[in-house]
């Protein structure tokens, strides 16, 4: 899987179809909530709840061991190929990435193209053999963590992206949905350059061209030579836009802060800016 660009990273739905039922192949779709998966799913699939399964109930991302249970609840193996879809179908990709799995693929773009190409959907619960999962460990080449955070804000070597909205950038909201009560501080890391997501998706909410996102990004001085750390709230559009940096621009280093604004705006020790 060559970081330069998407190829070998991505299915399409003839591809998920072609594979369907395959032992060595397990479909996770990932949300933050699991109403749509429980109206009906691509066959076979489980389901990770990025806020129940990836996060403890304080929204901190959830230990190794934790991660490694939930891979083995899953039928997963390291040599298993795992494609991710769905709403959060990034952060899975780049969650998995970042702790050693070698075989990860995403379906990129909505869920709902699955049906629109014909296919049916399950309301099955898929029956899954537990695996014997070995350790996970986490790879600092592609996870960020608060202390490295702090540790690029006065590095002109590195730059901090938040692809929040603006609104969240500049301290008028903690959560996309506009709750500010008793969550923690609202704004941004000192010094971090606001690319919003929105910037980064055409209408239909998937990723732009690649010299559309390359446009976006050096418009706001995202250049090569730097090293980055991308950070929303929760993990889900930092992942979005370290794929887009990492495997449709050739970006080499890229970092996700999987602690993010959840982590960073409710510590008592972080500097930020408004």
């Amino acid at each position: 899987m060559s970081p330069e660009s998407g190829q070998g990273s991505t299915v399409d739905v003839d591809w998920i179809a072609a594979h369907l039922g395959e032992p060595g192949v397990r479909l996770v779709e990932i949300d933050v909530s699991r109403a749509a998966y429980d109206e009906g799913h691509i066959p076979g699939a489980v389901l990770w709840n990025a806020y129940a399964d990836l996060r403890d109930p304080n929204y901190k991302p959830v230990g190794l061991a934790e991660l490694a249970r939930l891979l083995s609840r899953s039928g997963i193996t390291p040599e298993t190929c795992v494609v991710t879809y769905g709403y959060s179908a990034p952060l899975g990709f780049w969650l998995l990435r970042a702790h050693g799995h070698e075989d990860v693929r995403m379906l990129m773009g909505p869920r709902d193209q699955w049906a629109q190409m014909g296919h049916e959907w399950s309301t099955d619960a898929p029956a899954v053999a537990e695996s014997a999962h070995p350790p996970v460990v986490a790879n600092d080449d592609l996870l960020a963590s608060r202390k490295a955070v702090q540790s690029a804000i006065d590095d002109p070597a590195q730059l901090v992206l938040d692809v929040r909205a603006e609104g969240e950038y500049t301290g008028e909201l903690f959560w996309p949905s506009g709750a500010t009560d008793d969550v923690g501080s609202t704004g941004h890391v000192p010094g971090a350059v606001s690319v919003p997501i929105g910037l980064l998706r055409a209408e239909d909410g998937t990723l732009r061209t690649a010299d559309e996102l390359r446009g976006v990004f050096e418009q706001a001085g995202v250049t090569k030579d730097k090293a980055l750390i991308t950070y929303c709230t929760i993990g889900n559009r930092a992942s979005e836009a370290w794929f887009a940096l990492k495997y449709l621009l050739g970006y080499r280093d890229v970092r996700v802060y999987y602690g993010s604004w959840v982590e960073w705006g409710n510590a008592t020790d972080t500097p930020i800016e408004t």
